[in-house]
């Protein structure tokens, strides 16, 4: 069995003196410390070779196995597991060859600094990460806690929170927590102007006008809230479609024919780290969808050009494919050969020609077929009636 050698730490603004007695003499006898300049200054005391975070940050877990055989110590912020890099090195290295030494992470310090319960906070980061994903999480009454990436972070939130309908949102952004330096600063996120140390954590809490935008994570958002051609999967179809796909923490989703890319921007938003790949061979659908993508809190959906079986080799193994576009018996057998164990596939068919396919495969696959049809109420004359949508046909199946 493989013995520990790498000790990765967690430390806080009050450096070793917030340290464990145990971590403190871990740390104490390194041979040697990779870590960051804010985490070399915090234990200039200490005398071993430092070692800076190597650039490209990909570098990384090469200078690390570079460290076996000596005293080795890697300082990270607060919790090494909780939105930081420990859980990175952790899929890189044995994990039984590491000893995690945790601290207090921002979260928990800002949460005692706001009086909030962390259970009934959402904890967010989009520290090196596009900051638009934080959008998904804007709803009524909700408490956010963000790593943020930098100085700048504070006001393009609050401007997306204004631009939605909650400027009215209070923000407060927590710096140098637990050190000589702590700052605190707050407003109002239609008219904040502070200027912030680039390392912060900000916290909101969310407050809706009356005509703020809803956007719930629960799939069935509202078509106008897309960019569209017209030929986009429709609101209630949509829902029941993600239903059948199921998204799921961490899942990668196939969107075939993604047009405005509605399916795989709600795949995204309805479960954590879900990630989705959008295959169309259309430059102004793709331009919508990246568009579509950017307002509605999925700035990391994956637009490829071109068209099935060839776009499909070398992408990484889906756990859900949905067929919107250009079905055919060709593309559902390339790319139900690439779906992983207990993977879902959702195709849907408003022609009589995909219809007949999908008739076809389910005879000889199953699954479940089902007609979806919706009608809205709308004027006729000075009266109201029902206009029906184009039925859809639609066939799921999970690969056992």
């Amino acid at each position: 069995m493989s013995k520990p050698w790498l000790h990765i730490v967690g430390i806080g603004e009050d450096g070793l003196d917030g340290l464990t007695p145990a971590t403190r003499a871990v740390v104490a006898a390194a041979e040697v410390i990779l870590g960051g300049d804010r985490h070399h200054v915090l234990t200039d005391d200490i005398k071993a070779v430092r070692i800076a975070w190597p650039s490209p940050f990909d570098a990384m877990i090469d200078v690390i196995e570079g460290l076996r055989g000596r005293r080795a110590v890697i300082l990270v912020t607060g919790d090494p597991l909780w939105f930081s890099v420990g859980a990175r090195i952790g899929r890189a290295i044995d994990p039984a060859e590491i000893v995690y030494h945790p601290q207090l992470s921002a979260f928990q310090l800002a949460a005692a600094r706001m009086g909030w319960s962390l259970p009934d906070v959402e904890t967010l980061t989009v520290h090196g990460r596009p900051v638009a994903q934080m959008i998904a999480f804007i709803q009524p009454d909700a408490r956010l806690l963000i790593l943020t990436t930098g100085a700048e972070t504070p006001a393009q939130i609050a401007a997306y929170l204004t631009e939605r309908g909650y400027g009215q949102s209070r923000l407060t952004v927590l710096a140098a927590m637990g050190g000589k330096d702590e700052a605190r600063f707050e407003g109002i996120a239609a008219d904040w102007d502070h200027v912030v140390p680039a390392f912060n954590t900000l916290a909101v809490e969310c407050i809706a006008a009356q005509d703020a935008a809803l956007q719930p994570r629960v799939p069935g958002l509202s078509d106008d809230l897309f960019q569209s051609d017209g030929t986009m999967t429709k609101r209630e179809v949509r829902a029941a479609t993600l239903a059948k796909l199921m998204p799921m923490r961490g899942a990668l989703l196939w969107d075939i024919g993604c047009g405005s890319g509605s399916v795989a921007i709600e795949w995204i938003r309805a479960a954590r780290y879900a990630r989705a790949i959008g295959i169309e061979p259309r430059a102004d659908r793709r331009a919508m969808a990246g568009a579509n993508a950017m307002a509605l809190g999925a700035p990391k959906l994956d637009l490829i050009d071109g068209s099935v079986p060839g776009a499909l080799v070398g992408l990484d193994a889906p756990d859900a494919i949905f067929i919107g576009g250009g079905l055919s018996r060709e593309t559902f057998e390339s790319a139900f050969a690439a779906l992983r164990p207990l993977g879902r596939l959702v195709a849907n068919a408003v022609t009589l020609e995909s219809e007949a396919v999908l008739m076809d495969l389910h005879a000889e696959f199953g699954g479940d077929l089902v007609r979806l049809s919706v009608c809205r109420a709308e004027p006729v004359g000075q009266l109201t009636g029902w206009r029906p949508a184009m039925p859809v046909t639609q066939w799921s199946l999970v690969k056992r």
